[in-house]
Order: structure tokens, then sequence, then C-alpha cells
């Protein structure tokens, strides 16, 4: 099977809106509490949204990148805007619901985007690494525009990036022992997806320096 037919065009367009909205919401949230006006807004759920992808296609050469050759990729996370606008204190109330989303975005989106780039002629190894971009890259300039260190970074946080690397890996092992189908790649998106729900249900986190005496406490 080709990987460009693992999903249909409308389902994989379908699945993209969806993660991008999740993740939008996530970074027009961020905004929120950082007092930002609706055009600070706006920009966080661009970027959480888009970031990683268009990273991704800047490398792999797929130019102009999705982002903004699909009108639907560009409206959606200004839809979410709106809606965390209006609407941000039962937002709030849902922030679980909203994890919930935002993780499975994630698995989704190591997928998608470990395929993708293998699809445009990258080696495995480098695949597995734009899947990773593509899945927590967003998060990364959501933070560092809101003058945060990022999550991805810190150890205080529930394992991120970790999920979506075990998602990623998942696919090039499917890649190279050609097992790739529908179902396998849904089983590594799901993979991620579970992976992050226990990593935030148990408190996950990696492990620091070995042996690290500082006494330094982090903000």
């Amino acid at each position: 099977m080709q990987l460009d037919q693992i999903f249909s065009p409308s389902v994989q367009h379908t699945l993209d809106v969806i993660g991008i909205f999740v993740f939008a919401i996530s970074g027009a949230l961020l905004a929120v509490r950082k007092n930002f006006d609706v055009f600070g807004m706006a920009v966080l759920a661009e970027v959480t949204a888009l970031g990683g992808g268009l990273f991704r296609d800047l490398i792999i050469g797929a130019v102009p990148p999705a982002a903004f050759t699909d009108l639907g990729f560009f409206v959606t996370p200004l839809l979410a805007t709106v809606v965390v606008f209006f609407l941000h204190p039962h937002v709030e109330r849902i922030q679980a619901a909203v994890l919930v989303f935002d993780a499975a975005g994630l698995g989704l989106f190591c997928v998608t985007g470990t395929t993708t780039a293998y699809s445009h002629g990258l080696g495995l190894t480098a695949s597995a690494t734009l899947g990773l971009a593509t899945a927590v890259g967003g998060g990364v300039l959501r933070d560092v525009l809101a003058n945060e260190v990022p999550s991805l970074l810190r150890w205080d946080r529930d394992l991120y990036a970790v999920p979506a690397i075990v998602g990623a890996t998942m696919v090039v092992l499917c890649i190279r022992f050609d097992a790739l189908t529908s179902l396998t790649s849904g089983l590594a998106a799901a993979t991620g997806f579970v992976l992050r729900l226990l990593a935030m249900k148990f408190h996950w986190r990696a492990p620091r320096a070995w042996n690290r005496r500082s006494t330094v406490t982090e903000d």
C-alpha cells in the first residue's frame, strides 16, 4: 500500500482539521492567561495549530506549505480564537477534555507527519524526527512567543514528546517491515494518544541528570 493511500483524502483532511482546531484552542487559551488581546490570541492559535506542519513542509520542500494553500487550515485556528474569545470561561472548565483532544492530535500528527516526510523521500530516522516536529513544533513556538520555557523542555511537566516519539517510531518500523496499513498507522496514533493520557494521569516525567546535586529551584 502506498503511503498516500493509508487514509482517503477526505478522511485525512477531516482529521487534520480536527487536530488543528484542538491545538489552536490550547494556543488561544494560553493567550487569555497571558492577557493578550484578540490579535495575540489569533497569532498564538495559528502558530500552535500550524507551526509543526509548516516546519515539516518547509524541510521536505512541500512548498507552498499546506497551511497557505488550504483555506480551511488557515481559517480553523481563527474559528478557535472566536470560540475562546467569547467562551473562554466555559472552555477553561472543560480543560480536561481539551487536553484529551490535544493528546489525540499529538497521536495523529506524529503519524501523519512521519508518513508525509517519508513520502517525500526522507529516510526512516529523518521521517520519525519530522513526525515528532509536526506533533510538538507548534506548542514550542506557542510557548516561545508567550515568553515561557517550552513545556517540551521542562522536567516538571508530564511527558509530551515521548508519546510522539513512540508513535513516530512505530510508523517507521512498520514502513521498514512493509507493514504500514490503515490499521497499523491507527495503532501507532492510538499508542501515542494513550501514552500521553497515561502520562497526564500518573504524572510521568523524564528523568533529570544523573546524581543531580543542584539546589536551584525552577520557577
